[in-house]
């Protein structure tokens, strides 16, 4: 009989043993018994709690997303209550040590060439899409036309997701402060802030 209270260890030891073996082996070598071994567990906890490694992996992006959310949260809720910092603040949410981490940074790469080709899994990214281009376009609009609000989004997007698919592909640790402050100066040139 299973320990009472214990679905919800396991699953966050799996995630994070999944997270080690994407970084370590990639997606494609991350099997179910390497991830298991990791976890220090049986394969079958894994067909237990995911069905599998597509469920696995779908549960290892959603908790990536809850902590870009959280993370999000937390910036805009300590950030200057203007379109700026707030912006400034959904950048450095974006480029946070949890998800520039290594293990973490693969794991996106790996999610998004899988997102292509598995529904559930495109469907968490456009989610995720959806998101960051609504909360950035939302923060432009305070200060711009719509047309000019959609313009700057996209752009703030792509430099966002431009320096992290950089950053996931350098076999150094990304440092932030450079994306962010691109970021931050395209962010003041787009509301005429000098």
């Amino acid at each position: 009989m299973p320990k009472v209270g214990m679905q919800p260890i396991r699953r966050q030891q799996l995630i994070d043993a999944t997270l080690s073996a994407i970084n370590e082996l990639g997606f494609a070598e991350a099997s179910i018994s390497q991830i298991a071994q990791r976890a220090g567990v049986s394969t079958g906890i894994i067909s237990h709690y995911f069905q599998g490694k597509h469920g696995l992996i779908e549960a290892t992006m959603r908790y990536l997303l809850q902590q870009l959310g959280d993370a999000i949260s937390a910036s805009l809720n300590a950030a200057e209550n203007t379109p700026e910092q707030r912006l400034i603040a959904i950048v450095r949410a974006n480029f946070s040590a949890e998800q520039t981490d290594k293990a973490a940074m693969k794991t996106w790469l790996a999610f998004w060439a899988n997102s292509m080709h598995q529904p559930d899994l495109h469907r968490l990214q456009q989610v995720n899409h959806y998101r960051l281009h609504s909360n950035i376009k939302h923060e432009f609009a305070k200060q711009l036309d719509r047309e000019q609000a959609e313009r700057a989004a996209q752009g703030l997007a792509a430099l966002i997701d431009g320096f992290w698919l950089r950053g996931s592909l350098m076999t150094t640790e990304l440092d932030a402060d450079l994306p962010i402050q691109i970021c931050a100066d395209y962010i003041r040139q787009q509301l005429n802030i000098h």
